[in-house]
């Protein structure tokens, strides 16, 4: 994964899908698009915190469009805030391919803290 865009609430990266990250039935792992998905995610949150603001992700849904294969080539993930409280934050994101096609989607949940 490759950092791409970083701005306040928003992160994107980038993703090249290789063999190396297939399951057994010849497509990229479930796994492996729920850790790009909760990174974009969980980073655009850190964004948007405080110097010594710490977070953690106690909820994570995604939804899985189609299969990935090499052949999707290069990937990009972005993250976005939806609503930043008090204590809770809440987060979306969306992996797509080059032709803006989405492959998985999802919403996170994060408890802030203080690293104090």
């Amino acid at each position: 994964m490759t950092f791409t865009e970083i701005s306040h609430g928003l992160v994107v990266m980038s993703l090249t899908p290789q063999e190396c990250q297939y399951n057994m039935l010849g497509t990229v792992h479930g796994g492996v698009m729920a850790t790009l998905l909760d990174s974009v995610m969980g980073c655009a949150v850190h964004s948007t915190l405080p110097a010594r603001g710490g977070y953690s992700t106690v909820e994570i849904k995604v939804n899985y469009v189609r299969p990935i294969t090499v052949e999707a080539n290069s990937l990009r993930a972005e993250g976005r805030v939806l609503h930043a409280g008090r204590r809770i934050v809440t987060a979306e994101g969306a992996v797509r391919d080059s032709m803006n096609r989405l492959y998985a989607h999802g919403t996170s949940t994060c408890l802030l803290f203080d690293l104090d």
